[in-house]
């Protein structure tokens, strides 16, 4: 049903406004009171249950930052069976993003181009909706990613991220360094060990003890990751998330007038899937067993998710796979993880 109100309708919306349109929807359940009943139908099995980052995690997949970008549908998202919300990108100065149009499908490799910029409301805005829904009882593990503001420069970084870790590392269940987007002049050079080390140990130490993860990019060397994931180890974080958008355009089946009319920005989707899991492999093979990695990046069936999850992942996330498969994905991916578990 949902495959074919996609290609009959939002397939032919503008991107963006189709998401807000089915963000909208999401964003209501709770306010409905529907909710609950939606959470009958997609609540995860309990042998999905994952402990990581000493939080209790009631399925390993979740959603990836970039879909809730203000923190507004945390809890309709849980109630659609996601075991966590990265809510994000956010910055400390609000900023509204990059001119119109910037987001781009690529149907033919259930893919997209996104040039967003981190719109946002700022740090303050979102830690003020923040305090209304981390007490709630039925609410899915809340992770906050957080980037720099596009106004500031990349000498004053540290400073620009430490607005938002003190406003916002006290009401988030786990707290992400962004240095990896495509769409912030300058942002993927703090991922050079000699600027990104400094900052994450300033980040760390102003979380007071919120675990701090890091996003990488796709595009860096398996020497460059495994440097960051041995920083990562030595400076105590916990965890990495592997990986964003990349800015490579190969072995796309959509035709190539299409990309370049699309322009620049970060690629996401299936496309994605071979180098996400590649670097996850050279992450897990840098760091102790014990050590969370989260894995997103093409990520689309269950079966995907039961690879990243063989392959070392703690936890995995996904997002443009929810543009084609509709709001009962996460349903669809917790009821084939269990039915593998049952085997």
């Amino acid at each position: 049903m949902y495959r074919a109100l996609f290609t009959l309708v939002l397939s032919r919306l503008d991107p963006e406004r189709a998401h807000h349109l089915a963000f909208d929807v999401i964003r209501a359940l709770p306010a409905l009171g529907i909710g609950s009943l939606v959470r009958r139908v997609t609540r995860p099995d309990p042998s999905l249950a994952v402990e990581a980052l000493g939080l209790r995690f009631d399925s390993p997949f979740g959603v990836a930052a970039g879909f809730d970008k203000e923190g507004i549908a945390i809890l309709g998202l849980g109630q659609l069976g996601f075991g966590h919300v990265e809510i994000g990108t956010i910055t400390a100065i609000p900023q509204p993003g990059n001119p119109k149009p910037r987001l781009f499908r690529l149907i033919p490799d259930r893919a997209v181009i996104n040039r967003m910029g981190f719109n946002n409301s700022g740090a303050d805005a979102a830690a003020t909706r923040l305090r209304t829904i981390v007490t709630r009882r039925h609410r899915p593990v809340i992770g906050v990613n957080i980037g720099k503001s596009r106004v500031v420069e990349v000498d004053d970084a540290v400073a620009d991220y430490l607005v938002s870790t003190r406003l916002l590392a006290p009401l988030a269940d786990y707290l992400v360094v962004n240095v990896s987007s495509p769409n912030t002049p300058g942002l993927r050079g703090l991922q050079e060990i000699e600027r990104l080390e400094p900052l994450l140990t300033a980040v760390r130490d102003a979380a007071e003890g919120t675990p701090v993860l890091v996003k990488i990019a796709p595009d860096l060397s398996d020497d460059e990751a495994t440097a960051i994931a041995r920083l990562a180890v030595r400076l105590g974080l916990g965890g990495i998330i592997a990986t964003n958008t990349t800015l490579s355009r190969s072995g796309l089946r959509t035709p190539r007038s299409v990309v370049e009319a699309a322009g620049a920005g970060g690629l996401s989707g299936a496309p994605l899937a071979a180098r996400s899991l590649e670097v996850l492999r050279v992450v897990r093979s840098a760091v102790p067993d014990d050590f969370c990695v989260i894995s997103v990046g093409g990520v689309e069936t269950a079966d995907d998710v039961a690879e990243r999850l063989a392959a070392g992942a703690t936890l995995v996330q996904g997002y443009t796979a929810f543009l084609y498969r509709g709001p009962l994905w996460a349903r669809q991916i917790n009821r084939g993880l269990a039915a593998r578990q049952r085997g």
